[in-house]
Formats: C-alpha cells, structure tokens, sequence
C-alpha cells in the first residue's frame, strides 16, 4: 500500500498459485486494510471486485492474478511483482514474471524447507533478504504471541517463531516441488497403483523419468471401489501405453482381472524393509509433481517419520499414504538394484 500511494501510476502484480489462495490471503488482507483505515479508503478510485483490481486516484493499480502455467505468464507487464506464497509458485511462472517486472520484486513464504528461491535469489546481488516473526508484528495480541513461542515442535518452533528455514518435523519428503505440467520427451513412463476397496481409495500415480535421477508425478485416480474396467479406462485416458510397466500391490484377483484385460501388470518388490527402502530409494531423486495432484501434495505434507520421544523411527506415522505407497511401489520396484 505505501508503494502504491508513493509512486503515483504503478502498475502492482499480486500473485499467488491460485485464485482461491488469492483470495483467502492476499486480496482479503488487502482490502481489510484498506476498510480499517478511513484515509486510505479515501485514496481509493475504484475496486473491479470480478477482476480483482483496485485502482488508486494517483492512477495506480493493484491486481491480483494467478497464472497457468508458464506461457500465461508472458502477458502483461508491471512496475512491481509481489509473489505471496512464493514456496507453491513453479519457479518457471516466477521467472517470466519478474523479467516483466520493470523496478521490483518481492517474495513472502513461511520457510517450512528449501525451494527455488534459496539457490536463485538470496545471496545473490541486488536481493535483500529478511527474516521477519511474529515479534515484528505490533498488532498481535499477547497470547498471540504466547502461542506461537510455545510451539511444542521444534521445526514448526524454527519456521514460525523464528523464520528459519526447517523441514517440519519428521516430514519424509520435504524438497518435492509442485509443477504445473511435466516437460516433453521424458526418456520413459512407469506406474503405480494402491488398491482402495469400500472406503479406501484406488491410487493411481504415473510416474515420468528423466534419468539420471529427475522424477515426475501425476496422480490419476484416488477413488474408493473401482474395479478393473474403470482402472484400465483411467489408465488409457492418462496416456497409458500397452506394455509400460505398471507395478502393483499383491492383491492377486486383481491383479489377474487387470492382466486379462491386457494391463502389463507386475507385483511390486515388498517385504521387510521394503518400506524404508523405498522410501530411501525415492529420496535419490529430484521430484516434481503436478499441481493437479491434489491428494498426492496433501498427503506428502502429511508422511512423516514417527517418533519415540525426540527420536525418528524408520516407520511413517499413521496418516492417508496411499499416493506415497503407490509412488514408491513403481519407483523402488523399476530401480531396484541401481
């Protein structure tokens, strides 16, 4: 807002990695700071609540976008780019954004674990870099911040007391990054499946190799109760091809069900350790997922190492795992032994 009553006729790009985050985050915050102040709301000219624009009388404008993908983010130009959220930003929409970006940019996110902007950005010439807690925050109230230095976690304590970058307690997978699509010409495709019955669901995940050790994800079903007709019919709309290899818990009946309707379907390597191992095995790669891989994101936020006491076991917790079972399935199946 100071920037925009500062620098009269700015074009102000508020971005974040979709519109529903927009608008719970950002553009709300926005506008209630706009609303609590009488004198700024006198500054204001006009506000396009469909295109989510607030314009200002000295001529500058706030809008607030989200971008498909990369190609969507070559229109437009602005004076200044701010990017909320910036860890669930794909860094190739970012980087078309901000060389169409004329004076400055700016990245807020909670520091839960290292992403693209710790080896792009900071420490690099002509970035500052600022930590700033719930300390800083004058407008918190006592018990506010009373909650938050109690924070019984320490990588939570790190990350939201502090700023520090951490990786949230015990959390298995924390570099995975989300992506819009996968790029073209992947050397091989390969998939995973974790059966759901009456409840459960039936995780499917296609998994695209860019070898040496780069992965790409993207989760296809997550439905409770389909049979072997509708996993074939998901399979062909994904892009399955007749002899890709498609690895499967051991639930023989449908295993047999799948392979007489032409599915090439091989039984995953399980066993003891298998779990660990796997876990080990994928954690060799560079991982991407897509965005659309809804179930997937949540569930790898939640797959975490338990603990006895302040001690990590090589046991997940409990928690829903069945795209981590079926990722690790086809991943620690196909590389076994390398």
């Amino acid at each position: 807002m100071v920037i925009a009553l500062e620098k009269p006729g700015s074009v102000i790009t508020v971005v974040a990695q979709d519109i529903p985050n927009l608008k719970k985050g950002a553009l709300r915050d926005a506008l209630r700071v706009i609303n609590r102040s009488p004198k700024l709301k006198a500054q204001i000219a006009d506000y396009n609540k469909s295109d989510r624009v607030i314009t200002f009388k000295n001529g500058t404008i706030i809008e607030f976008n989200s971008y498909e993908d990369e190609q969507d983010a070559k229109s437009g130009k602005r004076d200044y780019l701010f990017v909320n959220e910036a860890d669930g930003m794909p860094y190739e929409i970012v980087f078309q954004l901000a060389i169409r970006t004329r004076l400055q940019v700016f990245f807020d996110y909670n520091p839960t674990s290292r992403f693209w902007v710790h080896d792009k950005y900071i420490g690099k010439e002509n970035v500052a870099f600022f930590i700033s807690d719930h300390r800083d925050n004058p407008f918190l109230d006592e018990s506010t911040h009373e909650e938050i230095e109690s924070i019984p976690d320490y990588e939570l304590w790190k990350v939201y007391a502090r700023g520090i970058t951490g990786n949230l307690r015990g959390t298995i997978y924390p570099d995975w990054q989300m992506i819009d699509n996968w790029p073209n010409n992947l050397e091989e495709i390969i998939w995973g499946v974790d059966y759901g019955y009456t409840s459960d669901p039936t995780a499917i995940v296609k998994v695209g190799i860019q070898r040496p050790r780069t992965l790409y994800l993207d989760e296809c079903s997550y439905k409770p109760g389909i049979n072997e007709d509708q996993i074939k019919d998901i399979l062909e709309h994904h892009g399955w091809i007749n002899g890709q290899y498609f690895y499967s818990e051991h639930d023989t009946e449908m295993v047999s069900a799948l392979r007489r309707k032409g599915v090439f379907v091989l039984l995953a390597r399980k066993g003891d350790g298998s779990v660990k191992n796997g876990i080990l095995k994928l954690k060799q790669f560079t991982v991407y997922y897509t965005r659309r891989s809804e179930n997937l994101h949540r569930e790898r936020l939640g797959y975490k190492w338990s603990y006895v006491g302040e001690t990590p076991t090589n046991t997940p917790e409990k928690a829903p795992d069945h795209c981590m079972d079926s990722t690790r399935y086809a991943v620690y199946t196909h590389f076994f032994g390398e």
